[in-house]
């Protein structure tokens, strides 16, 4: 009766909702419940909704709670520490009879709002009961004043709270380890379970301008969430409101579905431009200003682009008015100012209104998660642009993984200096904090290497995102404070190097989490974490990520990746087929996406990149990675730029040649530092160059690094036939 009276009260009070109860009745009859600990509500949520009598093993300083005592009686508890081995061997003979038993793998109420450290021992229960094990994740408790995240999240005295079932699953480990490594094995198996529930639980089939208003719901109207260098923050009202008012002006000069070119730097008004699109049903397609009016023009052609929305101010400090006038030749030519001046005091009521009454008339059926949300164009490392289409599943898809396996909270400020028409700037830099409450601080250029610092230092900056080139470049000219507040640091796009990650280090005490995408993958496909981590490797594959390596001839270690998963792309646009859309595909089928990526998985499940399968020679019949030779001359000179290229060899098949900007650097004195290195693997050509060419992106610009070294060895040859 006291639960039944119970289930009703939380009910009402928690508008408490149950999904999943037919994987509940699924799971049989021994039964390891898992959940994650977001409350000191957490056991009476599973007691009162839970059908039958269950077991519960919990934290022994939980159970001491003197309010929780009474409801802790309508079920069984094991008082328990995680860590004591006779705990653990009681719950397994409870559980081999046939029980239905809760357990928090976490062994503690999250102080994070994410998932804390999981246990080993929860896995070796299972694992040793032949238990099946049934996940739950609690989702809003976190958010009531019984959880332990004051001063972290906006707390609520009735937020509404779901327990979402998953289908049951176990944990096999094929007799392939025993003893200490079989209990670490389970652990690490029954951490996956854990981190892939966050993710399948969480509510990533919406749209963008949904997970917005979701997010203005959870974290305040008045919560800070976008500044730049203005310096006049915009917080989720303000945002809402500002987007709502711009969207319906370039709803006027567009039609629904088209793709309407941004040609704008790093700034909230450019966010406003984008959400503002994106709720009236256009897409943005992110202009690369930094490849000239000619790599535009093409982009909009492949885009079928017939306005491009700008800013005076932008093109006249960024002096891009010949690209302006070139571009506005093809396209309607849109500025901001221009549109800012038929905005009327009546226009800013009618945008306030419908801002503060988003939740009830917006509604997101009218714009699928499976529509396209961005146009972004690859960055021509490897030739001419492709247009990448990603939805808006694609997206928030890639921001709940990268939240289920990383620790991102409220309090956190993001540096965003990568440009929005880059995916790590877009999708990672943007649009994860703007929509899980982070606050965005927008700086339009990355190449400003001394002024980054200083941002981070003065707005006590908590995250950021960059290429090595850049950090690198960075930690050379900040000052050992300037990242004082620093969180995480996450590298991307490119390899980073020992010598930037060891500057990092020893300078700031700083250690970088490298990760691994692409655009078509919105973009992150792997990373280090905090609590996942190993040196040299990419990190492990997102949550609901699959992957297969396709055999390459030459490589035995290893092989050409491929991946699926629900942040795949929608497809791409091709300039040969401008408009039309094609899906991904592989050789293992449709939704597979090839990433061109040499790579090998070790057995931890951590991704270690070999290098493009474009960024390797065949030298003598020998299979040779480009990356591998780079890492070396990053070796002999950490405080060099270097890119290795390949170039016809009448007698080998291809040669390598070293770009560099190290003045002293020779064939030579390249062996000398490589010790035990097989010659093949050593360039014979060193070219010493002021500069590496690279891309807006940060990225080395392979196709300008090539020809410089094609011209280069032309050169020599021709002086060498005339001196014969």
């Amino acid at each position: 009766m006291l639960k039944i009276v119970l289930r009703w009260l939380m009910t009402l009070v928690f508008k408490v909702k149950v999904n999943g109860l037919e994987h509940y009745a699924q799971a049989g009859k021994r039964v390891l419940i898992i959940s994650n600990h977001t409350s000191f509500l957490d056991p009476l949520l599973l007691g009162v909704f839970l059908p039958d009598d269950i077991t519960f093993a919990i934290n022994t300083q939980i159970s001491q709670q003197w309010w929780l005592k009474p409801f802790l009686r309508l079920s069984t508890v094991f008082p328990m520490d995680p860590t004591h081995p006779l705990s653990l061997k009681a719950l397994i003979h409870h559980l081999q009879n046939d029980t239905r038993t809760v357990i928090f793998p976490e062994g503690r109420i999250t102080v994070t709002g994410s998932l804390m450290k999981i246990y080993d021992g929860t896995g070796m229960v299972a694992d040793k009961s032949g238990a099946t094990i049934l996940p739950i994740r609690i989702d809003g408790a976190e958010y009531t004043h019984f959880s332990k995240l004051r001063n972290i999240v906006r707390l609520r005295w009735f937020p509404r709270i779901t327990l979402q079932i998953l289908p049951p699953t176990r944990i096999d480990t094929h007799g392939a380890v025993t003893g200490k490594a079989r209990r670490k094995y389970s652990g690490h198996i029954l951490a996956d379970i854990m981190t892939e529930m966050m993710f399948a639980s969480s509510h990533y089939r919406q749209t963008i301008f949904s997970a917005l208003l979701e997010a203005r719901t959870i974290h305040g109207g008045k919560h800070r969430v976008a500044e730049d260098l203005d310096r006049k923050p915009l917080n989720y009202d303000a945002l809402v409101t500002r987007s709502i008012i711009v969207g319906k002006l370039l709803r006027n000069i567009s039609a629904s579905g088209d793709q309407v070119g941004v040609l704008l730097p790093n700034s909230a008004k450019t966010l406003c431009v984008i959400l503002g699109l994106q709720l009236y049903g256009r897409v943005p397609a992110m202009l690369n200003y930094s490849i000239g009016a000619t790599g535009m023009k093409s982009a909009c052609r492949t885009g079928v682009v017939k306005t491009v929305v700008s800013s005076r101010r932008f093109i006249e400090l960024a002096h891009l008015q010949t690209e302006a006038q070139v571009l506005s030749e093809q396209v309607n030519l849109v500025y901001l100012e221009d549109l800012a001046a038929g905005v009327n005091a009546f226009a800013k009521i009618i945008g306030f209104i419908q801002a503060k009454t988003a939740d009830y008339w917006y509604d997101h059926r009218r714009c699928s998660p499976d529509d396209a949300a961005v146009v972004l164009f690859t960055s021509g490392s490897e030739g001419e642009p492709k247009g990448v289409v990603l939805s808006h599943g694609n997206i928030i898809a890639n921001h709940k993984q990268l939240k289920a396996r990383i620790n991102f909270n409220p309090q956190d400020v993001v540096l965003n200096f990568l440009p929005m028409f880059h995916s790590f700037g877009f999708t990672v830099g943007t649009m994860l904090p703007v929509l899980n409450g982070m606050t965005t601080f927008f700086y339009p250029s990355p190449l400003h290497y001394s002024v980054i610092p200083e941002i981070a230092y003065d707005i006590g900056a908590t995250i950021m995102f960059g290429t090595n080139t850049f950090l690198a470049a960075y930690a050379k000219k900040a000052h050992a404070y300037d990242f004082y507040n620093m969180r995480y640091v996450v590298a991307g796009a490119e390899k980073l190097q020992e010598s930037t990650r060891h500057l990092w280090m020893d300078k700031f005490g700083i250690r970088i989490l490298e990760g691994y995408g692409a655009t078509e993958t919105a973009p992150v496909t792997s990373v280090n974490t905090p609590m996942d981590y190993k040196a040299g490797s990419v990190g492990r594959f997102m949550p609901d990520m699959l992957y297969k390596l396709e055999p390459v001839e030459g490589i035995e270690h290893g092989g050409k990746l491929h991946v699926s998963g629900p942040n795949i792309m929608k497809g791409y646009l091709l300039p040969t087929n401008p408009g039309i859309l094609v899906p991904p595909a592989s050789v293992y089928g449709d939704g597979w996406y090839d990433t061109g990526d040499i790579v090998q998985v070790d057995d931890e499940g951590f991704i270690h990149i070999q290098g493009r399968s474009k960024r390797f020679a065949k030298i003598s019949g020998e299979m040779v990675s480009l990356t591998a030779v780079e890492q070396l001359a990053g070796q002999a000179w950490p405080d060099g730029h270097h890119a290795v290229v390949a170039l016809p060899d009448p007698k080998k098949g291809e040669q390598l040649v070293l770009l560099t900007n190290v003045k002293l650097a020779t064939p030579k004195a390249l062996a000398a530092a490589s010790p035990g290195v097989a010659a093949i693997n050593l360039p014979k050509k060193v070219m010493i160059v002021e500069h590496i060419p690279i891309l807006g992106t940060g990225k080395t610009d392979y196709p300008g690094a090539t020809q410089l070294a094609a011209e280069w060895l032309n050169a020599a040859n021709t002086d060498d036939g005339d001196d014969a």
